[in-house]
């Protein structure tokens, strides 16, 4: 069985379903069920013995050395983070505790499991730390992607705890020899993304006739991934990556902020439209968050020559899933804008009034 942290988390809930989707082996699924874990993203596998949930803190040394001696799991998957930039600014504190305090806990547990194993079970554990592209900082428009050898240099409180956390996983191979995998990914999206995140928030805000708020000229390019295949690129290096290397992860789909917004609007004038009207009607410029990098890209093509794993959506295909299941889950999008995301939002947004007073 493998272990993973964070399985009630966006990514990581995709990563239990599909896993258990596709074989046998089970899922200890360790996670603390902060605002983004929602145990209604595993709601299928409810009565799936192969899934044991265990609700638990990555800070917590002790609680993670009994479950590792208790499964005595053949690798261990860390999603476990904070991951929103926005949050990382006002409350940046809460980011060191989880991605570097957690993942040093976590990593210390995972060491002591592994230095007492012996012959081809120690041989074949594995450590798989799930990182982002942010830690890489900024590009400039004609700047290449980011490689797994590009210079560190995170720009918000996120990026660099995320960093931070990178830097420790290196460290464990190199000096304690532990097999560990680290992958860098570019921006995930489609089912189960809590919708603070600007996808299932353009769909949840654009449906109910709120304003679609975006960050300053929306000119910020990313690479998009669909959460899937990101699931199945992970598979991939669980199974055959090397230890100690790194393997960047990406969609080969840059797009500005605002273009991702305009085909989100242009998709849901076709699926569900408005009385009269585009849903592009609604956009608007609000003040850019401190410190926004402008460009992320991903050069995915190691995992690609190494691993041979390439990415099966394209955004046009990935973007319409996702839409489609925001319409089709309306319940499941009801029930996670809880109080506490409500508050959240009013929070971030109301500090950002209309640059432009104008729609784009």
């Amino acid at each position: 069985m493998i272990v993973v942290t964070g399985g009630a988390g966006f990514i990581g809930s995709n990563f239990v379903r599909d896993w258990l989707a596709l074989n046998d082996e089970s899922v200890i699924n360790f996670d603390k069920l902060t605002y983004a874990g929602n145990l209604s993203n595993l709601a299928s596998l409810e009565h799936d013995p192969r899934h044991i949930f265990v609700r638990g803190d990555i800070c917590d040394t002790d609680r993670l050395s009994r479950l590792l001696a208790e499964y005595k799991p053949r690798a261990i998957v860390h999603f476990a983070a904070e991951s929103h930039v926005d949050r990382s600014i006002h409350s940046p504190g809460e980011f060191i505790a989880t991605n570097v305090n957690g993942t040093f806990s976590l990593l210390e547990a995972a060491r002591a499991y592994w230095s007492g194993l012996s012959g081809e079970r120690k041989a074949d554990f594995r450590f798989l730390h799930i990182s982002t592209d942010e830690v890489y900082g900024t590009l400039g428009p004609q700047d290449p992607p980011f490689h797994e050898m590009t210079p560190y240099a995170p720009n918000s409180p996120y990026s660099a705890s995320k960093a931070a956390s990178d830097h420790l996983v290196r460290a464990y191979f190199h000096t304690y020899a532990m097999p560990v995998l680290t992958t860098n990914c570019s921006n995930n999206y489609g089912p189960f993304h809590f919708p603070e995140k600007l996808i299932p928030l353009i769909i949840s805000n654009a449906r109910a006739g709120k304003a679609l708020p975006v960050y300053g000229d929306g000119l910020q390019v990313r690479d998009w991934l669909y959460v899937g295949d990101h699931c199945s690129a992970i598979r991939r290096v669980l199974e055959a990556g090397c230890p100690g290397e790194v393997y960047n992860v990406g969609g080969w789909n840059e797009m500005t902020n605002l273009d991702v917004v305009y085909t989100l609007c242009d998709i849901l004038d076709t699926l569900d439209p408005k009385a009269s009207g585009s849903y592009r009607e609604q956009i608007i410029h609000v003040q850019d968050r401190p410190g926004h990098d402008r460009r992320y890209a991903i050069d995915a093509r190691k995992i690609e020559r190494e691993l041979g794993w390439k990415p099966a959506e394209t955004f046009e295909t990935g973007i319409r899933k996702t839409i489609q299941w925001y319409l089709d889950n309306q319940a499941w999008v009801r029930d996670v804008q809880s109080g506490d995301y409500l508050s959240w939002v009013q929070k971030n947004y109301a500090e950002r009034n209309d640059t432009k007073g104008t729609t784009a």
